[in-house]
Protein backbone atom coordinates (compact mmCIF):
# COMPACT_ATOMS: atom_id res chain seq x y z
CA UNK A 1 0.00 0.00 0.00
CA UNK A 2 1.18 3.55 -0.65
CA UNK A 3 2.75 5.65 2.07
CA UNK A 4 0.79 8.38 3.79
CA UNK A 5 1.51 11.47 5.84
CA UNK A 6 0.10 12.36 9.25
CA UNK A 7 -1.43 15.80 8.80
CA UNK A 8 -3.70 15.42 11.81
CA UNK A 9 -2.69 18.53 13.72
CA UNK A 10 -4.98 20.81 11.69
CA UNK A 11 -8.33 19.60 10.34
CA UNK A 12 -8.31 22.41 7.76
CA UNK A 13 -4.84 21.58 6.47
CA UNK A 14 -4.03 21.80 2.77
CA UNK A 15 -7.58 21.89 1.46
CA UNK A 16 -10.81 23.84 1.25
CA UNK A 17 -12.71 20.85 -0.14
CA UNK A 18 -15.67 20.07 2.11
CA UNK A 19 -17.25 16.60 2.18
CA UNK A 20 -19.46 14.73 4.60
CA UNK A 21 -18.48 12.32 7.39
CA UNK A 22 -19.95 9.40 5.44
CA UNK A 23 -18.20 10.49 2.23
CA UNK A 24 -14.89 10.69 4.10
CA UNK A 25 -15.38 7.12 5.31
CA UNK A 26 -16.28 5.96 1.81
CA UNK A 27 -13.26 7.72 0.29
CA UNK A 28 -10.88 6.11 2.78
CA UNK A 29 -12.24 2.67 1.91
CA UNK A 30 -12.23 3.37 -1.82
CA UNK A 31 -8.63 4.58 -1.84
CA UNK A 32 -7.47 1.63 0.25
CA UNK A 33 -9.14 -0.77 -2.17
CA UNK A 34 -7.50 0.99 -5.10
CA UNK A 35 -4.09 0.71 -3.43
CA UNK A 36 -4.28 -2.88 -2.23
CA UNK A 37 -6.11 -5.80 -3.90
CA UNK A 38 -6.16 -7.63 -0.55
CA UNK A 39 -8.63 -5.11 0.89
CA UNK A 40 -12.27 -6.15 0.57
CA UNK A 41 -15.63 -5.32 2.19
CA UNK A 42 -18.26 -7.72 3.53
CA UNK A 43 -21.52 -7.18 5.38
CA UNK A 44 -25.29 -6.96 5.16
CA UNK A 45 -26.44 -4.85 2.19
CA UNK A 46 -22.99 -3.31 1.61
CA UNK A 47 -23.06 -4.22 -2.10
CA UNK A 48 -25.74 -3.02 -4.49
CA UNK A 49 -27.53 -1.12 -1.70
CA UNK A 50 -24.32 0.51 -0.45
CA UNK A 51 -25.05 -0.08 3.21
CA UNK A 52 -28.01 0.96 5.31
CA UNK A 53 -26.55 4.47 5.72
CA UNK A 54 -24.90 4.63 2.29
CA UNK A 55 -21.42 4.31 3.75
CA UNK A 56 -20.32 1.82 1.09
CA UNK A 57 -22.17 3.45 -1.79
CA UNK A 58 -20.71 2.86 -5.25
CA UNK A 59 -17.97 0.49 -4.13
CA UNK A 60 -19.47 -2.68 -5.54
CA UNK A 61 -19.99 -0.98 -8.90
CA UNK A 62 -16.30 -0.01 -8.98
CA UNK A 63 -14.73 -3.15 -7.52
CA UNK A 64 -17.29 -5.87 -8.22
CA UNK A 65 -19.19 -8.34 -6.03
CA UNK A 66 -16.06 -10.38 -5.25
CA UNK A 67 -14.56 -7.48 -3.30
CA UNK A 68 -17.75 -5.88 -1.94
CA UNK A 69 -19.64 -8.88 -0.67
CA UNK A 70 -23.25 -8.97 0.48
CA UNK A 71 -23.57 -11.46 3.33
CA UNK A 72 -26.47 -13.26 5.00
CA UNK A 73 -27.98 -11.69 8.11
CA UNK A 74 -25.54 -13.38 10.47
CA UNK A 75 -23.23 -11.20 12.52
CA UNK A 76 -21.28 -14.23 13.77
CA UNK A 77 -20.65 -15.29 10.18
CA UNK A 78 -19.59 -11.78 9.15
CA UNK A 79 -16.99 -11.48 11.92
CA UNK A 80 -15.90 -15.08 11.45
CA UNK A 81 -15.34 -14.43 7.76
CA UNK A 82 -13.26 -11.39 8.62
CA UNK A 83 -11.16 -13.20 11.22
CA UNK A 84 -10.41 -16.10 8.89
CA UNK A 85 -9.61 -13.87 5.93
CA UNK A 86 -7.31 -11.64 7.96
CA UNK A 87 -5.32 -14.58 9.34
CA UNK A 88 -4.64 -15.73 5.77
CA UNK A 89 -3.20 -12.32 4.83
CA UNK A 90 -6.17 -10.43 3.40
CA UNK A 91 -7.33 -7.06 4.79
CA UNK A 92 -11.09 -7.38 5.32
CA UNK A 93 -13.43 -4.57 6.29
CA UNK A 94 -16.52 -6.17 7.82
CA UNK A 95 -19.61 -4.15 8.71
CA UNK A 96 -22.09 -4.87 11.51
CA UNK A 97 -24.50 -2.11 10.52
CA UNK A 98 -25.63 -1.12 14.06
CA UNK A 99 -23.35 -1.21 17.09
CA UNK A 100 -26.06 -3.03 19.02
CA UNK A 101 -25.60 -6.04 16.74
CA UNK A 102 -22.06 -6.62 17.97
CA UNK A 103 -23.64 -8.41 20.93
CA UNK A 104 -24.64 -11.25 18.62
CA UNK A 105 -20.99 -11.68 17.56
CA UNK A 106 -19.17 -11.06 20.84
CA UNK A 107 -17.67 -14.55 20.92
CA UNK A 108 -16.08 -13.99 17.52
CA UNK A 109 -14.90 -10.49 18.47
CA UNK A 110 -13.73 -11.17 22.04
CA UNK A 111 -12.51 -14.77 21.90
CA UNK A 112 -11.32 -15.00 18.29
CA UNK A 113 -10.36 -11.63 16.76
CA UNK A 114 -8.93 -10.20 19.98
CA UNK A 115 -7.17 -13.38 21.14
CA UNK A 116 -5.72 -15.10 18.06
CA UNK A 117 -2.47 -13.13 17.96
CA UNK A 118 -1.84 -14.15 21.59
CA UNK A 119 -2.91 -17.74 20.97
CA UNK A 120 -0.48 -17.98 18.04
CA UNK A 121 2.42 -16.67 20.12
CA UNK A 122 2.51 -13.37 18.29
CA UNK A 123 3.25 -15.04 14.96
CA UNK A 124 -0.08 -14.17 13.37
CA UNK A 125 -1.29 -10.82 12.08
CA UNK A 126 -4.97 -9.91 11.97
CA UNK A 127 -5.44 -6.84 9.74
CA UNK A 128 -9.19 -6.84 10.39
CA UNK A 129 -11.32 -3.69 10.46
CA UNK A 130 -14.78 -4.01 12.01
CA UNK A 131 -17.10 -1.08 11.31
CA UNK A 132 -20.35 -0.29 13.10
CA UNK A 133 -22.71 2.65 13.55
CA UNK A 134 -23.48 3.69 17.11
CA UNK A 135 -25.29 6.29 19.13
CA UNK A 136 -28.78 7.70 19.46
CA UNK A 137 -30.56 10.59 17.79
CA UNK A 138 -32.68 8.98 15.05
CA UNK A 139 -35.46 7.57 17.23
CA UNK A 140 -34.27 4.07 16.35
CA UNK A 141 -35.21 2.84 19.84
CA UNK A 142 -33.42 0.71 22.41
CA UNK A 143 -32.01 -2.01 20.14
CA UNK A 144 -30.53 0.30 17.47
CA UNK A 145 -29.27 3.32 19.44
CA UNK A 146 -26.80 2.13 22.05
CA UNK A 147 -23.26 3.33 22.78
CA UNK A 148 -21.40 0.18 23.82
CA UNK A 149 -17.81 1.25 23.21
CA UNK A 150 -16.79 0.72 26.85
CA UNK A 151 -17.36 -3.03 26.38
CA UNK A 152 -14.96 -3.08 23.44
CA UNK A 153 -12.35 -0.98 25.25
CA UNK A 154 -12.26 -3.58 28.04
CA UNK A 155 -11.04 -6.31 25.65
CA UNK A 156 -7.24 -6.68 25.30
CA UNK A 157 -6.32 -7.16 21.67
CA UNK A 158 -8.78 -4.68 20.17
CA UNK A 159 -8.20 -1.09 19.11
CA UNK A 160 -11.29 1.13 19.27
CA UNK A 161 -11.62 4.28 17.14
CA UNK A 162 -14.39 6.92 17.32
CA UNK A 163 -13.97 9.96 15.01
CA UNK A 164 -15.91 13.15 15.63
CA UNK A 165 -15.52 14.84 12.23
CA UNK A 166 -14.94 14.05 8.52
CA UNK A 167 -11.21 14.83 8.55
CA UNK A 168 -10.53 12.46 11.42
CA UNK A 169 -12.81 9.85 9.89
CA UNK A 170 -10.81 9.56 6.69
CA UNK A 171 -7.38 9.60 8.31
CA UNK A 172 -8.30 7.18 11.09
CA UNK A 173 -10.16 4.79 8.81
CA UNK A 174 -7.12 4.55 6.56
CA UNK A 175 -4.96 3.83 9.61
CA UNK A 176 -7.39 1.10 10.69
CA UNK A 177 -7.23 -0.61 7.31
CA UNK A 178 -3.42 -0.52 7.31
CA UNK A 179 -3.16 -1.72 10.93
CA UNK A 180 -2.01 -5.33 11.44
CA UNK A 181 -4.24 -5.83 14.49
CA UNK A 182 -8.04 -5.89 14.87
CA UNK A 183 -9.60 -2.44 14.95
CA UNK A 184 -13.17 -1.36 15.56
CA UNK A 185 -14.26 1.80 13.75
CA UNK A 186 -17.35 3.35 15.33
CA UNK A 187 -19.31 5.83 13.22
CA UNK A 188 -21.97 7.97 14.90
CA UNK A 189 -25.21 7.97 12.95
CA UNK A 190 -25.96 11.62 13.81
CA UNK A 191 -22.61 12.69 12.33
CA UNK A 192 -22.99 10.98 8.95
CA UNK A 193 -24.15 14.18 7.25
CA UNK A 194 -21.66 16.46 9.03
CA UNK A 195 -19.37 18.25 6.56
CA UNK A 196 -15.80 19.43 6.95
CA UNK A 197 -12.50 20.03 5.17
CA UNK A 198 -10.94 16.77 3.97
CA UNK A 199 -7.94 16.51 1.61
CA UNK A 200 -8.48 14.35 -1.43
CA UNK A 201 -5.00 12.88 -1.13
CA UNK A 202 -4.26 9.88 1.05
CA UNK A 203 -3.26 10.59 4.67
CA UNK A 204 -3.27 8.82 8.01
CA UNK A 205 -3.94 9.90 11.57
CA UNK A 206 -1.98 7.73 14.00
CA UNK A 207 -4.05 5.45 16.19
CA UNK A 208 -3.68 6.45 19.84
CA UNK A 209 -3.15 10.19 19.44
CA UNK A 210 -5.68 12.62 20.90
CA UNK A 211 -6.47 16.02 19.41
CA UNK A 212 -6.73 19.33 21.28
CA UNK A 213 -9.84 20.47 19.45
CA UNK A 214 -9.93 23.81 21.29
CA UNK A 215 -7.33 25.28 23.64
CA UNK A 216 -8.46 26.80 26.92
CA UNK A 217 -7.29 27.78 30.40
CA UNK A 218 -10.11 27.24 32.95
CA UNK A 219 -11.35 23.68 32.51
CA UNK A 220 -10.69 20.64 30.34
CA UNK A 221 -13.58 18.82 28.69
CA UNK A 222 -12.76 15.34 27.36
CA UNK A 223 -15.34 14.16 24.83
CA UNK A 224 -15.43 11.93 21.75
CA UNK A 225 -17.73 11.19 18.83
CA UNK A 226 -20.86 13.31 18.73
CA UNK A 227 -20.14 14.62 22.23
CA UNK A 228 -16.90 16.27 21.05
CA UNK A 229 -18.99 18.53 18.85
CA UNK A 230 -21.47 19.21 21.63
CA UNK A 231 -18.51 20.12 23.85
CA UNK A 232 -17.24 22.60 21.26
CA UNK A 233 -20.68 24.20 21.12
CA UNK A 234 -20.75 24.40 24.91
CA UNK A 235 -17.30 26.01 24.85
CA UNK A 236 -18.60 28.72 22.51
CA UNK A 237 -21.49 29.40 24.90
CA UNK A 238 -19.21 29.56 27.93
CA UNK A 239 -16.73 31.85 26.19
CA UNK A 240 -19.40 34.54 26.32
CA UNK A 241 -19.29 34.13 30.12
CA UNK A 242 -15.49 34.52 30.11
CA UNK A 243 -15.01 30.79 30.80
CA UNK A 244 -12.21 29.34 28.71
CA UNK A 245 -12.75 25.65 27.93
CA UNK A 246 -10.12 23.31 26.52
CA UNK A 247 -11.70 20.46 24.54
CA UNK A 248 -9.75 17.21 24.15
CA UNK A 249 -11.04 14.74 21.57
CA UNK A 250 -9.37 11.35 22.25
CA UNK A 251 -10.30 10.09 18.75
CA UNK A 252 -8.90 6.68 19.74
CA UNK A 253 -10.51 5.16 22.84
CA UNK A 254 -8.26 2.10 23.02
CA UNK A 255 -5.36 2.79 23.25
CA UNK A 256 -6.18 6.02 25.06
CA UNK A 257 -3.83 9.00 24.84
CA UNK A 258 -3.96 9.72 28.55
CA UNK A 259 -0.77 11.82 28.36
CA UNK A 260 -2.49 14.57 26.36
CA UNK A 261 -5.43 14.54 28.80
CA UNK A 262 -3.17 14.71 31.85
CA UNK A 263 -1.07 17.50 30.34
CA UNK A 264 -4.26 19.52 29.83
CA UNK A 265 -5.41 18.74 33.38
CA UNK A 266 -2.18 20.12 34.81
CA UNK A 267 -2.83 23.40 33.00
CA UNK A 268 -6.53 23.87 33.71
CA UNK A 269 -6.85 22.03 37.07
CA UNK A 270 -10.46 21.01 36.42
CA UNK A 271 -11.90 18.29 34.18
CA UNK A 272 -15.29 17.23 32.85
CA UNK A 273 -15.50 13.93 30.95
CA UNK A 274 -18.45 13.48 28.60
CA UNK A 275 -19.84 10.52 26.68
CA UNK A 276 -23.18 9.56 25.21
CA UNK A 277 -23.04 6.09 26.73
CA UNK A 278 -24.69 5.32 30.06
CA UNK A 279 -22.75 7.13 32.78
CA UNK A 280 -22.46 4.15 35.14
CA UNK A 281 -19.32 2.10 34.34
CA UNK A 282 -18.77 4.16 31.20
CA UNK A 283 -15.41 5.14 29.74
CA UNK A 284 -15.59 8.39 31.70
CA UNK A 285 -14.97 6.47 34.93
CA UNK A 286 -11.73 5.01 33.55
CA UNK A 287 -10.55 8.39 32.27
CA UNK A 288 -11.38 10.04 35.62
CA UNK A 289 -9.49 7.33 37.50
CA UNK A 290 -6.39 7.69 35.35
CA UNK A 291 -6.47 11.48 35.73
CA UNK A 292 -6.55 11.29 39.53
CA UNK A 293 -3.73 8.71 39.50
CA UNK A 294 -1.48 10.90 37.34
CA UNK A 295 -2.52 14.44 38.25
CA UNK A 296 -4.27 14.36 41.62
CA UNK A 297 -2.20 17.22 43.06
CA UNK A 298 -3.18 19.43 40.12
CA UNK A 299 -6.94 19.02 40.57
CA UNK A 300 -8.85 21.89 42.17
CA UNK A 301 -12.11 19.94 42.09
CA UNK A 302 -13.19 16.33 41.59
CA UNK A 303 -13.31 15.12 37.99
CA UNK A 304 -16.91 15.44 36.80
CA UNK A 305 -18.62 12.89 34.55
CA UNK A 306 -21.53 13.45 32.20
CA UNK A 307 -23.32 10.57 30.49
CA UNK A 308 -26.72 9.12 29.77
CA UNK A 309 -28.99 7.92 32.59
CA UNK A 310 -29.07 4.22 33.48
CA UNK A 311 -31.90 3.37 31.12
CA UNK A 312 -32.45 1.94 27.66
CA UNK A 313 -32.45 4.56 24.92
CA UNK A 314 -36.07 5.76 24.61
CA UNK A 315 -37.95 5.65 21.31
CA UNK A 316 -39.83 8.91 21.84
CA UNK A 317 -37.97 11.79 20.11
CA UNK A 318 -38.67 14.11 23.06
CA UNK A 319 -37.44 11.59 25.61
CA UNK A 320 -34.44 10.67 23.48
CA UNK A 321 -33.43 14.33 23.22
CA UNK A 322 -33.60 14.56 27.02
CA UNK A 323 -31.68 11.28 27.42
CA UNK A 324 -28.63 12.21 25.32
CA UNK A 325 -26.22 14.77 26.83
CA UNK A 326 -26.27 18.09 25.00
CA UNK A 327 -24.19 21.25 24.75
CA UNK A 328 -26.43 22.76 27.42
CA UNK A 329 -25.86 19.78 29.73
CA UNK A 330 -22.11 20.07 29.24
CA UNK A 331 -22.14 23.81 29.88
CA UNK A 332 -24.01 23.25 33.14
CA UNK A 333 -21.47 20.59 34.12
CA UNK A 334 -18.59 22.97 33.48
CA UNK A 335 -20.23 25.72 35.55
CA UNK A 336 -20.76 23.26 38.40
CA UNK A 337 -17.15 22.03 38.46
CA UNK A 338 -15.86 25.61 38.39
CA UNK A 339 -18.03 26.45 41.38
CA UNK A 340 -16.99 23.38 43.37
CA UNK A 341 -13.82 23.67 45.45
CA UNK A 342 -11.58 20.65 45.94
CA UNK A 343 -11.94 20.79 49.71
Amino acid sequence: MSTATDTSTDPAVATERSISYVAAFNEAVRQAMEDDPDVFVAGEDVGAFGGVFGTFGGLQKQFGPDRVVDTPISEQAIIGLGVGASVTGLRPIVDLMFMDFMCVALDQIVNQAAKLKYMFGGKATLPLTITMTGGAGLSAAAQHSQSLEAILCHIPGLKVIYPSNPYDMKGLMRSCIREDNPTVMVKHKRLLGMTGNVPEERYEIPIGRAHVARPGRDVTVVAYGRMANEALTAADTLAAEDISVEVIDPRTLQPLDIDTIVESTRRTNRVVVVHEAVRFAGLGAEIAAQIQEAAFDHLDAPVARIGAPFSPVPFSPALEQHYVPSAATIADGVRAVLARPGA
